[in-house]
């Protein structure tokens, strides 16, 4: 349970990012760069992480078709039903999976692994290579990331990297909480193997 200081500020930080929306709905230019300030980076950090190595060289367009789209969609947002950030997420996820549509990347709904989860990639041939990292674990924890299935490594990220809630994300992939929380709970667990065997490896 949030402490009422942490809700009284994330409500407030919530409520600031509806009120710029509408100022610019409303024609404040210096309005959207204050949120796209606020936001760009970790939004596209999660496209980025979503897309996978094979996938990213088209972040940065996404990027830009996700902020295009919360510009145009301003007017449409009703802060009563999502967070600004929830509101977010869901364009950059949808244009991920357009993205994949258009690529004609399979999304396999039928096919479930041992843990149930329901959606995964088919892997492309050839990885490009990782971003520069500070050290050899934060580069096994990105390529730990990217192997979790796709629906795994997306909540995933939206919840350690994006700081949404559980409910938001469910709000954001349409599924119920609990499906967000096994979800969130394999890829944690998935994610302390890899890693543990990478310094056992390296031990």
């Amino acid at each position: 349970m949030r402490g009422l200081g942490l809700a009284r500020n994330e409500d407030a930080a919530e409520a600031e990012d509806a009120d710029l929306l509408r100022a610019h709905a409303a024609g404040d230019a210096q309005a959207f760069a204050r949120l796209y300030d606020r936001y760009d980076r970790a939004c596209f950090r999660f496209i980025s992480r979503l897309l996978g190595p094979a996938h990213r060289e088209a972040a940065e367009d996404l990027h830009q078709e996700t902020w295009i789209a919360v510009s145009r969609n301003a007017a449409g947002f009703d802060p009563a039903k999502a967070s600004f950030a929830a509101w977010l997420y869901t364009v950059a996820r949808r244009k991920a999976f357009d993205h994949f549509r258009r690529q004609k990347v399979a999304v396999l709904a039928s096919v479930f692994d041992p843990q149930g989860e329901e959606a995964m990639l088919v892997p492309d041939p050839g990885q490009t290579p990782l971003e520069q990292v500070q050290t050899r674990e934060q580069a096994a924890e990105i390529v730990a990331v990217e192997a979790l299935p796709l629906e795994q490594r997306g909540v995933f990220v939206m919840f350690a990297d994006g700081g949404l809630s559980l409910e938001e994300i469910a709000e954001t992939t349409s599924v119920a909480v609990e499906t967000v929380k096994s979800r969130l709970r394999y890829a944690r667990a998935k994610l302390r193997r890899a890693l543990a065997g990478e310094r056992r490896v390296h031990a």
